[in-house]
């Protein structure tokens, strides 16, 4: 068995990561993340497609339900992630495994689509990764928080809570892509939509319901969405809370020197 060249702790912290989890709590977010998806995708139509860090299957099990492709696979870091799939009898799911976080199991240009949906900001080398991507997919789907802004290293404790080791913005990111080799063809920015703001705080955190905090939840977004409309693409991304690109394979690779 080829040994694992991911870090030998950085892989048990995920190992079991979903023994024990809310599903209706990665059902929401998915719900957000597959219809990015969808909407970046838009007008595309995709035969096999591959979820790189597939977590516990909520992303592929929505897809599966709205017919986005006719067949679908997985891979993931964590066995407990691989079971908890497997356990969830996604329609048109042919097949799920385990995988060392950077080699893909899989030929090369066997898949139309590769969805790697907030996963890069977990991934100790990411260029590795990405290089693999490219290698096996025709295009790409990639979604990463917007966790960068200013000060951000005096919140390293909070960010490495949820296993975030990179940070991005939506520039960073594809700079990244970009010298990598991969061409942006579509690209959306998000925000944390008020349902899921509202789970967060009355079922996460326990926080006393009020319908004060959900006017106050509503108008904030309402205000982010006016002024992101507004004042354009500059202000949409520094409110964005997460960026969704689709990629392809650039007809020029980038040179260095």
């Amino acid at each position: 068995m080829q040994e694992s060249i991911i870090s030998g702790d950085y892989k048990t912290a995920y190992d079991k990561f979903y023994q024990k989890h809310d599903e209706a709590w990665r059902m929401l977010g998915a719900k957000y993340k597959a219809r990015h998806i969808v909407d970046v995708c838009k007008g595309l139509a995709f035969a096999k497609v591959l979820e790189v860090g597939a977590g516990d299957g909520s992303i592929l099990k929505i897809l599966s339900e709205n017919n986005f492709a006719p067949e679908y696979h997985a891979v993931e870091i964590s066995e407990s992630g691989v079971s908890y799939i497997k356990s969830r009898e996604i329609r048109n799911l042919k097949s799920v495994q385990v995988f060392d976080g950077y080699k893909l199991p899989f030929a090369t240009d066997s898949f139309d689509l590769i969805i790697l949906s907030h996963v890069l900001e977990h991934v100790e080398h990411e260029r590795m990764l990405l290089r693999e991507i490219k290698r096996v997919a025709k295009r790409c789907v990639i979604e990463v928080p917007r966790d960068y802004k200013a000060g951000v290293d005096t919140r390293i404790k909070h960010f490495l809570a949820y296993g975030h080791i990179n940070v991005y913005t939506p520039s960073s990111l594809r700079y990244l892509l970009s010298t990598e080799g991969f061409e942006i063809e579509n690209d959306l920015t998000s925000m944390i939509e008020p349902e899921v703001t509202r789970f967060n705080a009355y079922v996460n955190q326990k926080k006393t319901k009020s319908l004060l905090k959900n006017i106050r939840i509503a108008a904030e977004y309402s205000v982010k969405q006016a002024l992101s409309k507004l004042m354009g693409k500059k202000v949409r991304e520094q409110f964005a809370n997460a960026y969704t690109v689709l990629c392809k394979k650039a007809d020029h690779q980038p040179e260095l020197f």
